[in-house]
């Protein structure tokens, strides 16, 4: 267990009692130290995350609960307006959006002056302002292949000069034309092609800034060791249990102004907002619920301010069971609020394209991905488990997203008896257990990885129950979704089912996770197919435009054609919030609205 920067919570405490004013000299103050210690409560946000951080290294984090902290704690370049929609970028830690010049090969920002980074002793007792070389710096890390980033695909081969950093190559002094300070505040970024989703980059927690002499004097430990520019720095940190952040003394003055794009409905919260110094709470406080129950339970007894996509198995405690779920009367009452949310996420089963069982691009191999295609239920799965709060998936991608077709309709249906005539004429043939075996004769068991929680149990049954009907025989293997993905990586998973939630608004973001290239980083499954790696690589050099959307239907048929996939659900979440909950607003990309959000002491 690690604790940092304890002292500094009870310096703020101790900061905010003597604000208050409660220390009087006898009873004729104590009204008055009563109403000015109310008016002084600290604003306190509770929050949880549904899993544990595997630590705050913004070049090495990918997992949820880390990058929900990371966008806390490190500054991109860029970042999302808040109340924009559709979704747009704004300038963060630079004075204004970049200079885009040379056909869009060339960006030039300009940084804000006098942004520090939090104190950290690898700073030997002074403040230590951010400059450009702290951002090449901190793009290089992704490029290290002692950190094995998992972001390095948002960079290789894009920025010009930049095969000198493969390999044995990799220096953090070796300067590349791609990526160079010009002077303190002016960073230069050079591409070798023209990327329309460029600027999408610069705004991910992995893009955020982080000082040399801190990754230096940690090493192996930075990830615990998070000193960045954010709104927030870290308190008292439980790992995988607590975590509380604190508003950064040092954060440069924020003042929130909407921009032009409010959309109509949210224009009274964005006047509420207008000119407020962000960020509005005093303190975050985190738990980490890996249980379903647990979390809907902690928010019911009001023990955490808004929960965002109500567990599958606990709708039935807080919606109505109507053809549209509404919020049951009697929360209604006590001012918590339902929204409903079209979440950019797309739920998948992958399977290993390397694993000797179930992968492989023969037809016998393809044969067996497409039958269990088939003979997943989505109606079931979305009816029975999702409650109706979700869509069938008919592509990678979920509506909203740049590239989104909704014409296009998968030719992969719930369709149990061609599943099983597929499997009997690739030599997948049923033995006296009722069980099907390889072409060779040999068992057939299929193993796939599952999370240890009451929805993982439902889902695992719904898996058994399909796969079962078309003959095939399945184990599961309980494991934390951390470890699962560990393990992924290294290619020791045969099939696991996941979710992707959009990094940016765009389709690349979802295709890049079955491009050859990633194998071994997000691409889980290790497809690695010519056809679709060509219509990849010329899409991502469109910008969004017919003849790109054409090159996405062609990737979804190779999808459903070889099966490294099956396509699941895109979830519609159902959000709530506690009444004392001030200025929330999901946003469809950032992952939390920490920095904007206030509570209401006295009403909480």
């Amino acid at each position: 267990m690690k604790r940092y920067w304890k002292p500094m919570l009870g310096a703020a405490l101790l900061a905010l009692a003597a604000a208050s004013g409660a220390v009087s000299a006898g009873p004729a103050a104590m009204s008055g130290a009563v109403t000015a210690g109310l008016a002084a409560t600290p604003h306190v946000l509770h929050a949880f995350l549904s899993t544990g951080e595997t630590g705050l290294d913004p070049a090495v984090a990918s997992d949820l609960a880390s990058l929900s902290l990371l966008e806390n704690l490190f500054d991109p370049l860029l970042r999302y307006d808040y109340l924009a929609r559709p979704v747009r970028l704004q300038p963060n830690t630079v004075s204004s959006m970049p200079t885009i010049d040379e056909n869009g090969l060339r960006y030039t920002f300009h940084l804000k002056p006098g942004m520090v980074f939090s104190p950290d002793p690898a700073f030997h007792g002074t403040r230590r302002e951010v400059t450009a070389q702290d951002y090449v710096y901190s793009l290089m890390r992704l490029y290290d292949p002692a950190l094995k980033s998992p972001w390095l695909f948002l960079l290789e081969g894009k920025l010009e000069g930049d095969s000198a950093l493969k390999g044995e190559g990799f220096r953090y002094d070796r300067t590349i034309a791609g990526l160079r300070a010009l002077d303190k505040y002016t960073l230069q970024l050079r591409l070798t092609a023209p990327d329309p989703n460029f600027l999408f980059y610069l705004a991910i927690p992995a893009t955020g800034v982080v000082a040399r002499e801190v990754a230096d004097a940690y090493g192996s430990q930075f990830g615990n060791h998070p000193v960045g520019t954010g709104p927030f720095v870290m308190g008292e940190w439980k790992h995988s249990d607590k975590i509380t952040l604190l508003a950064n003394p040092d954060f440069r003055p924020t003042v929130f102004h909407a921009g032009p794009d409010v959309a109509p409905a949210d224009r009274a919260l964005a006047a509420s907002l207008e000119g407020k110094r962000l960020p509005l709470v005093q303190r975050v406080e985190v738990k980490i619920m890996e249980e379903y129950q647990s979390r809907m339970l902690g928010f019911l007894n009001g023990e955490f301010d808004y929960l965002e996509q109500v567990p599958e198995s606990m709708k039935d405690m807080v919606l109505t069971a109507d053809a549209t779920p509404t919020l049951k009367p009697e929360l209604a009452r006590k001012g918590i609020a339902l929204t409903p949310f079209p979440v950019l996420q797309t739920y998948y089963m992958w399977m290993n394209m390397d694993d000797p069982l179930i992968g492989g691009y023969s037809k016998d191999k393809v044969a067996l991905r497409r039958a269990i295609a088939l003979g997943y239920n989505g109606a079931e799965d979305i009816a029975l488990l999702k409650k109706g709060l979700a869509l069938p998936a008919q592509t990678p991608l979920p509506p909203n997203v740049r590239g989104y077709d909704p014409t296009f309709r998968s030719p992969t249906t719930y369709d149990p008896a061609l599943a099983r005539a597929l499997l009997d004429r690739y030599g997948y043939r049923l033995g006296a257990d009722g069980y099907r075996r390889q072409p060779n004769g040999q068992p057939l068991t299929l193993i796939m990885h599952t999370e240890p929680s009451t929805v993982g149990r439902l889902r695992d049954e719904l898996w058994r129950k399909n796969l079962n009907a078309i003959g095939l025989r399945v184990e599961f293997k309980s494991d934390k979704k951390t470890e699962v993905i560990k393990a992924s990586r290294l290619g020791k998973v045969m099939m696991f089912e996941t979710n992707w939630i959009a990094d940016f608004p765009d389709g690349d973001n979802f295709y890049q996770l079955l491009y050859g290239p990633n194998s071994g980083r997000a691409n889980y499954a290790r497809f690695n197919l010519p056809a679709f790696n060509e219509r990849y690589e010329r899409a991502s050099k469109l910008g969004d435009s017919p003849e790109r959307t054409r090159l996405f239907n062609e990737m979804a048929q190779l999808l459903h054609a070889y099966a490294p996939w099956v396509l699941l659900t895109h979830p519609i979440s159902a959000d709530l919030r506690q009444p004392w909950l001030r200025h929330y607003q999901r946003h469809p990309v950032e992952l939390t609205t920490w920095r904007y959000v206030d509570v209401e002491p006295r009403t909480r």
